[in-house]
């Protein structure tokens, strides 16, 4: 065997520039196929990211009769019983945020408009997602001092400007009548559109006294210290609420249209995917095809003289089979360095695209995705494929005609 290694690792390169050609044909393919599949898992990842990070986090804990039934009155009691039950128990807990959250008008000096009031901790949503970052003008609140920061885009709608009154105007527990006068502290662009238009951001303790809700959230929370453990950490939080009225829900229970949304996309791509490999073992095809083609007199030359059909056939097969093994690793060499600089300078959406993808609450960026099982599929997928098409030199030589070849 060793023999016949070192005769096709040398045919190998005898034609350079046949192999380079192959090689190179192989190497696109693959790194064609990482793009793609890197672009999509990014665009999917991102979506998640914003959803979560900006709306539902990555779990919560409700009342159990919270989410058929949003309403302050099934807000539920939270005081520094859960919360240092939470720290001494949750290990794969990073932080959690206790938030208030309700439907109420909003109005300026001669608009209205209906707007999500969400009461939070200051501290808790920057290290969820850099709330901070997003300030356009103005500061952000303090702890009980009256003020507001809202999206640049409700703020728009009202004409209001930082050092300008809100007003509003709702429900709070109980049917009681909830209102309040704050000063516009600062203006932010949410990254989802629908909240941009929509958000009003308040001090917890502000919001609470608002809405005659003291000491009671609608939902706290949770963040893993690792998205992996999100489920792990929920079931550790379900057995210590069993007992109580409290139940914890992760992000694909509150956003099961986002997963069906999701599956369809990926469904979609595969689709595409199979038509991408379809066109990649054409090409691929094609250059093994031309290289057996070129060989045709050697391959009738080696069989007169007496070397045996199965003999050549292997030799030949090692051949392209180094040569998809070394077209592959090249592939996964480039699409890596792609795949970086992409995942570091996402690809920015505009025009027409840019608002679609808006209106979907998704940021206009396609990143790429960095996961090592993208290399591992593409690259296997991939290699298949190329492993396939190199049996075709092989059946070419065992249906030779050795006459007809010596005389080409």
């Amino acid at each position: 065997m060793s023999l016949y290694l070192k005769l096709a690792w040398r045919n190998i390169w005898r034609n350079k520039r046949r192999t380079m050609i192959t090689v190179s044909s192989i190497m696109f393919a693959v790194v064609f196929a990482l793009f793609v599949e890197s672009i999509e898992r990014g665009a999917h990842d991102l979506m998640v990211d914003n959803m979560t990070r900006f709306h539902t986090g990555y779990m919560q804990v409700q009342d159990y009769r919270y989410k058929n039934e949003p309403s302050l009155d099934n807000a539920f009691y939270y005081d520094n019983d859960i919360s240092d039950w939470i720290g001494e128990n949750g290990h794969r807990i990073a932080f959690a945020i206790p938030r208030i959250e309700t439907y109420m008008l909003a109005a300026g000096e001669e608009q209205t408009r209906g707007a999500i009031v969400m009461g939070t901790d200051l501290a808790g949503e920057n290290r969820l997602n850099d709330l901070s970052d997003r300030l356009v003008e103005g500061r952000f609140f303090d702890s009980g001092d009256a003020t507001v920061v809202l999206g640049d885009g409700l703020a728009h709608r009202l004409e209001l400007a930082v050092g300008d009154t809100l007003v509003l105007l709702g429900q709070g527990r109980f049917g009681m009548t909830a209102s309040g006068k704050f000063e516009v502290a600062g203006l932010i662009r949410h990254p989802l559109r629908d909240m941009n238009n929509q958000i009003v951001y308040i001090s917890l303790p502000d919001a609470q006294w608002m809405l005659s809700a003291e000491d009671h959230i609608t939902a706290l929370l949770v963040t893993p210290d690792h998205v992996r453990h999100t489920e792990t950490v929920a079931e550790m939080l379900r057995s210590g609420f069993d007992n109580v009225e409290l139940r914890v829900l992760t992000w694909p229970e509150m956003m099961p249209e986002l997963l069906e949304a999701l599956a369809f996309d990926r469904a979609s791509t595969r689709v595409m995917m199979v038509i991408l490999y379809v066109v990649i073992g054409f090409g691929i095809f094609g250059t093994i095809l031309t290289m057996t083609l070129e060989r045709i007199r050697e391959f009738g030359i080696l069989l007169s003289v007496g070397m045996q059909r199965l003999k050549l056939a292997l030799v030949v097969f090692i051949e392209t089979f180094l040569i998809s093994v070394i077209g592959v690793l090249t592939g996964f060499v480039l699409g890596f360095f792609v795949i970086l600089y992409f995942h570091y300078n996402p690809i920015h959406l505009g025009g027409d695209m840019e608002a679609v993808v808006q209106e979907w609450g998704i940021e206009p960026i396609m990143p790429a995705a960095l996961a090592p099982d993208i290399f591992m599929w593409q690259g296997m997928i991939i290699f298949f494929l190329a492993t396939v098409i190199c049996l075709y030199p092989g059946i070419k030589i065992f249906t030779l005609n050795i006459l007809n070849s010596a005389r080409n």
